[in-house]
């Protein structure tokens, strides 16, 4: 942004920021992203990931389309549907998502392996029975695959969307290789690793997958979410359409989005792309610049491939 707009903007930004720590407010997660000095954690800022994880515009579009990817597995639907406040507290839903999430990536090794135990420990417990009569559990590695494939899927087509320069060629290769660390940790099984293997992964998912009355529920949900901020239903509909504009072209399909939501997704995606300059003017100071500062490098380190 020229210097002469980022001065115009920057009321706008303070507001942004405000809005944004006011729905996922810091330091809930107990952990001191600048300690231990020198930890590189479990990616380090090398990694391809930290550099997708450090995008806001791109991580919470992404999770939004995460989402809506997840609501069609009827097995991973099933816990949520069973073991989740998310009719009530989806915004507390986001909160847990996007601190495990940034726990995972920026954190120094030993609280990132802690965040991944406890996670473990609360799937453990996480079972029923879906609409179907199928048996699901929290850690069965199959759904630990689905849920982590749509969220590595949602963040990077997050960043190449709205992020200041798409990555180079080769970097979402590097990405899937190295997130699935995560997932791996919490049991997952047969990670796709690249660009083609989660094409070819999505292409055989989609046998298994289904858009039923329990599905549009959780979307009608979160069609709804009230967010914290001021124009709560403004902002709502710029991220949720920016989300939906990043699902495969089989996935809106399969959620039935009409030519009318998908032009308004188009245009929800142009929105946050002319925003998300002030996001990040709003936001210079987050989790990943104190991870720069832990291991020595500039945040500035994060743009730049």
């Amino acid at each position: 942004m020229p210097p002469d707009l980022t001065i115009l903007a920057a009321p706008l930004s303070a507001r942004i920021r405000r809005w944004v720590l006011g729905v996922f407010p810091r330091g809930e997660d107990g952990i001191d992203y600048e300690y231990p000095a020198g930890d590189p954690g479990l990616f380090g800022p090398d990694s391809a990931t930290w550099r997708v994880h450090a995008d806001f515009p791109g991580m919470l579009s992404g999770g939004l389309c995460a989402l809506m990817l997840q609501l069609l597995h009827p097995l991973a639907l099933a816990g949520v549907w069973d073991h989740s406040n998310f009719r009530t507290d989806l915004v507390g839903r986001l909160r847990r998502t996007t601190s495990f999430v940034a726990g995972t990536t920026y954190a120094a090794r030993a609280d990132a392996e802690a965040l991944i135990a406890r996670v473990a420990r609360i799937h453990a417990s996480v079972r029923g029975e879906a609409a179907d009569g199928r048996p699901y559990s929290a850690d069965d590695p199959t759904l630990l695959t689905w849920v982590h494939v749509t969220e590595a899927y949602g963040f990077l087509e997050g960043y190449r969307r709205y992020a200041p320069a798409p990555p180079p060629a080769g970097a979402a290769d590097r990405y899937y290789g190295e997130v699935r660390r995560v997932a791996e940790r919490l049991g997952a099984r047969d990670v796709p690793a690249s660009q083609a293997e989660v094409d070819l992964y999505f292409a055989r998912m989609q046998g298994e997958l289904r858009f039923d009355a329990r599905s549009r529920e959780v979307l009608d949900v979160l069609a709804r979410i009230r967010l914290p901020v001021p124009l709560a239903g403004v902002s709502r509909d710029v991220f949720l359409g920016a989300g939906a504009a990043l699902l495969p072209k089989w996935a809106q399909a399969m959620l039935g989005r009409t030519p009318w939501q998908r032009r308004h997704a188009q245009a929800c995606a142009r929105v946050l792309r002319t925003l998300a300059p002030l996001f990040r003017a709003a936001l210079p100071d987050g989790i990943a610049p104190r991870a720069c500062r832990r291991v020595g490098v500039a945040s500035a380190t994060l743009t730049r491939w």
